[in-house]
């Protein structure tokens, strides 16, 4: 069983940054994919950002340029940067690890921007 937490989620201002935390039970060279997703009320859940295997990203449209996926292998730890956050950007983020095919998830952490 892969174990994943997230955190670093809070309320922030427009224009504002965090950085979010994910960390595996596991390299997080191991998995097929490893990244971010979020749901905001009443949508469905959308991917953010992730890393593929061999270590290729793939990001949103909406979060180009502004959020940026990063690990750190030794720490099994991958990390969500994001900047110049807008209200749309409000939403439950999850971090997910796909191992062969199964999909593991954390709790989830709650990001509100919000003047």
């Amino acid at each position: 069983q892969v174990q994943v937490v997230e955190s670093g989620g809070g309320l922030v201002q427009p224009g504002g940054f965090l950085r979010l935390s994910c960390v595996v039970s596991g390299s997080t060279l191991s998995f097929s994919a490893i990244g971010w997703y979020r749901q905001a009320p009443g949508k469905k859940r959308e991917l953010v950002a992730t890393f593929r295997r061999g270590g290729s990203t793939n990001y949103a449209d909406s979060v180009k340029g502004r959020f940026t996926i990063s690990r750190d292998v030794a720490e099994n730890t991958v990390y969500l940067q994001m900047n110049s956050l807008k209200p749309e950007d409000t939403a439950v983020y999850y971090c997910n690890a796909q191992l062969y095919s199964t999909n593991y998830w954390g709790q989830g952490t709650q990001v509100t921007v919000s003047s």
